[in-house]
């Protein structure tokens, strides 16, 4: 895959993540989730152990994707194809797509793991723009 392929890989997920903490909401289907769902969301109510770590998993997303979409512009600006920052974009992207089950299992150490797996990616995308 091309480094724009991996670009919209991650973009396509991000967007999938922002989904995730309302449908937690209502999957639990408590009558003040739904009715938080479907009201103007002036008063939240109290977060679900799987929402909160669904709004958890999707901040932390805010934190990395800057950083990933920077270094794989960089890399797509001067042509590189190959190697340790393509390489790094894939590390990157199967770990953010393992990261949300792994923070919402709360099995312990593997959702930092997850997170370290991904932040080598982005050290190896670093490396190979530079």
């Amino acid at each position: 895959m091309t480094m724009t392929g991996w670009i919209l890989a991650v973009l396509a997920l991000f967007f999938v993540q922002t989904l995730l903490p309302s449908m937690a909401r209502a999957a639990n289907g408590a009558p003040e989730q739904l009715r938080f769902l479907r009201g103007p969301r002036d008063e939240r109510p109290e977060s679900t152990l799987m929402v909160g770590r669904m709004e958890r998993a999707l901040r932390n997303m805010f934190e990395a994707l800057p950083i990933f979409l920077a270094l794989a512009l960089l890399a797509e600006v001067r042509g590189i194809a190959e190697g340790w920052a393509l390489t790094g974009a894939a590390v990157f992207f199967v770990a953010r797509l393992a990261y949300v089950p792994a923070y919402g299992t709360g099995i312990v150490l593997l959702r930092s793991g997850v997170w370290a797996v991904g932040h080598a990616g982005l050290v190896m995308m670093i490396v190979g723009v530079l």
